[in-house]
């Protein structure tokens, strides 16, 4: 006899469909599975024929074979276990065959028939959707990210003898409901704030900028100044996630098995942590089944690369492509994979390898030599695509003493989404503009309109403070940046200055 079975799997970060055929025939008893199983596959058989008898089925006496197609495509993981299984118990008769034909399945498979939850189970339920399926069983741990996709009835089971009772109907459940919306405005507020952040106003100021404009920033200054913890309150000034972007978001954590059992969304925007030791497959994805990395995983949030300098140069390498494009494409023989990735990079690091080069209150060990080769890690092609950088000096007493507290996030996101809406409006139509850190010399000569005095001071730092060449753009979209926040049309000459207050490394006493 002959079964079919709907599934899906996971290539990149889309879904596509896969059918299951279980065949029962003469032969030896035995179970052959075919279409190109990875070993976790070809694994499941022996998983699958415990589950089914230790769940109080029979299971076939003749030859038993297993096809998943498309053939030409690779598959991987447990993910096919509870359609196998379903599909084997089709062919017993334990199952009625036509009921088959409306679910789609997934889930692995416990030696007791449990269900366990797998990865991808939120792009596998939109695939099936849009395959017009009308229902799809999956583990109970995975119901909440498999319900916020509307359009399709969601079935939560807890082991393999619930699933085929549902199947065959002779269990009737209620489909599984989440409100998407409801989810996502009760998980929005985040724990960290910069009220809570003692002094470092400058800084404060400048991670305002970046995240109003989308720049790129670079933190410099002594260990113990507070630049984890300024970097770990970047996300919560960012315009709150939109439910696209969170279903975006969502499915790039669902794929690589990062979202916690029983949460539908990813509400509030990443923040991202690699070691300093992580290769650059782990930062870009990679794998003979290519995965998404740390760059996608930091979608639409934040990547914090700390003690910048300390990770391999191959690795720092590899993020100019991700930060000029806001995508990674891996190469493969038989394909290549694009992931998304437009993310926020916030970077810190010690002024030298001891880490007290410029303090007022320790004396520096490090030879001039040692300096330089430490900062020359970091490459100028790099340094290209972050427009601020900024010293982060230690805290006073005073400051750290204060009784009072600082802005909230919630005020300075305030600020932030509106000058997120002018440029919104300024750049309406262009696909690949859409925030000043992102303009090319076109948008610069049009938007970046100077006044006379806004236009000397640039020239000074320019021809007189030693600014390298790269800087004039740099200080130029900042500048905009700094002007919207102010509700400017035109860029004047304190925008001007404050911009220049934020290329360090530019500055005669870094050189």
């Amino acid at each position: 006899m002959l079964a079919k079975v709907h599934s899906g799997a996971v290539y990149g970060v889309e879904a596509y469909a896969v059918e299951i055929e279980v065949n029962t025939g003469r032969g030896d008893p035995q179970t052959v599975i075919v279409g190109l199983p990875d070993a976790a596959v070809k694994e499941s058989k022996d998983r699958v024929n415990t589950a089914i008898l230790n769940s109080g089925f029979e299971m076939p006496k003749d030859r038993l074979t297993i096809n998943l197609a498309p053939a030409d495509i690779k598959k991987e993981g447990p993910i096919f276990d509870l359609p196998i299984a379903l599909g084997v118990l089709a062919t017993m008769g334990d199952i009625p065959m036509e009921a088959l034909a409306g679910f789609a399945l997934v889930g692995e498979l416990a030696l007791s028939g449990a269900v366990r939850r797998v990865r991808g189970v939120l792009p596998i339920t939109m695939a099936m959707r849009e395959k017009k399926r009308p229902a799809i069983l999956v583990p109970y741990d995975n119901a909440d990210e498999a319900a916020v996709a509307e359009g399709i009835d969601v079935y939560p089971v807890h082991n393999l003898r619930e699933a085929a009772e549902i199947v065959a109907g002779r269990l009737a459940v209620k489909p599984y409901r989440v409100d998407a919306a409801k989810v996502f405005e009760a998980h929005l507020a985040y724990e960290e704030d910069f009220a809570e952040v003692k002094g470092q106003e400058h800084a404060k100021r400048a991670i305002e900028v970046a995240v109003a404009g989308g720049h790129n920033l670079l933190m410099i200054g002594p260990p113990g100044t507070g630049k984890t913890m300024l970097a770990r309150r970047v996300p919560s000034i960012l315009p709150l996630m939109s439910l696209e972007e969170s279903l975006e978001t969502t499915k790039i954590h669902s794929i690589t098995g990062t979202l916690p059992p029983r949460q539908a969304l990813v509400t509030r925007r990443p923040f991202r942590s690699p070691h300093h030791t992580v290769s650059d497959a782990g930062l870009l994805g990679g794998g003979s089944h290519p995965m998404p990395g740390e760059v996608s995983l930091a979608h639409r949030g934040v990547l914090f690369m700390d003690e910048l300098p300390e990770f391999h140069r191959n690795v720092l390498e590899v993020l100019r492509q991700p930060l000029e494009d806001g995508a990674v494409t891996i190469s493969r023989a038989s394909a290549s994979l694009t992931f998304p990735c437009e993310f926020m990079l916030v970077a810190a690091m010690n002024p030298c390898p001891c880490g007290y080069y410029g303090d007022a209150k320790h004396n520096c060990r490090c030879t001039p030599l040692q300096i330089q080769n430490y900062r020359n890690k970091i490459s100028g092609p790099l340094l290209d695509r972050i427009d601020i950088h900024i010293e982060v000096p230690s805290v006073k007493y005073q400051e750290l003493a204060a009784l009072g507290t600082g802005e909230s996030s919630a005020v300075i996101r305030e600020r932030v989404r509106a000058a997120h809406h002018i440029q919104q409006e300024r750049f309406k139509g262009l696909r690949k503009v859409r925030c000043n850190a992102a303009m090319r010399a076109k948008e610069l000569k049009e938007h970046c309109q100077l006044k006379p005095d806004a236009q000397a001071q640039l020239k000074m730092a320019i021809t007189e403070l030693n600014f390298s060449a790269r800087a004039y753009d740099r200080i130029l979209k900042v500048a905009r940046t700094s002007a919207d926040l102010a509700g400017k049309d035109q860029i004047e000459s304190e925008h001007i200055a404050e911009a220049i207050q934020y290329r360090t490394l530019d500055r005669q006493f870094w050189i």
